[in-house]
Formats: structure tokens, C-alpha cells, sequence
């Protein structure tokens, strides 16, 4: 008798917007989007911040997979900054996972 082994879950993925010193937004997707903030605001991880410094995590959204995400982020980085700016005020912020 074969065992079968379950499907390995896949981890989500995250597409999460920062805001730069000078008020702009960037988009990104990332495993681990506080980490990920982290790199930025020391200046690395996107060239974007070597002009305007990385200053906050404004929104994050979650995807089942990495493919996902990138779909997503594509869709994000083509909305006017009108309807990113409704992302961020739509967010609550992280919020802890049920134990």
C-alpha cells in the first residue's frame, strides 16, 4: 500500500506598497513584506530608494502563490496614483493569523 504525501502547501505571497520620502509609491512583491521594507530602508533591494528614501509600509495584500502576486502587481503598477492612494486608506494594517 502507497502512502500518499499530502501536497506541500505553498506560502503566500505578498504585493505591498511603500511610500518614498517624496510621497510617491512603490510597488513590490515579496514572501515577507516587513522584511522586505527592512531592505529598502536601508537603500538596497530597489533602485528606486537611492533618490527618495523608503519611509513607510502603507499597504500589503496577500496572494495564494508567487505567480499570483506578480499577476497582481502588474495590475497595481498600472492604476493611477489616485486609485493607490484608495489601497492605502482601504488598509488596516497586518493583523495577527488565528491560532
Amino acid at each position: 500500500m502507497s502512502e500518499q504525501v499530502p501536497p506541500r502547501a505553498e506560502k503566500p505571497w505578498y504585493v505591498y506598497l511603500v511610500r518614498a520620502l517624496n510621497g510617491s509609491l512603490y510597488c513590490g512583491i515579496s514572501d515577507d513584506p516587513q522584511r522586505r521594507f527592512k531592505v529598502h530602508q536601508q537603500g538596497r533591494g530597489a533602485r528606486y530608494f537611492k533618490t527618495s528614501p523608503a519611509q513607510a509600509l502603507v499597504y500589503v495584500e496577500a496572494w495564494p502563490d508567487r505567480s499570483e502576486a506578480l499577476r497582481q502587481e502588474r495590475l497595481v503598477k498600472k492604476l493611477r496614483k489616485s486609485a493607490k492612494e484608495a489601497l492605502v486608506a482601504s488598509w488596516s494594517g497586518f493583523t495577527q493569523p488565528d491560532a
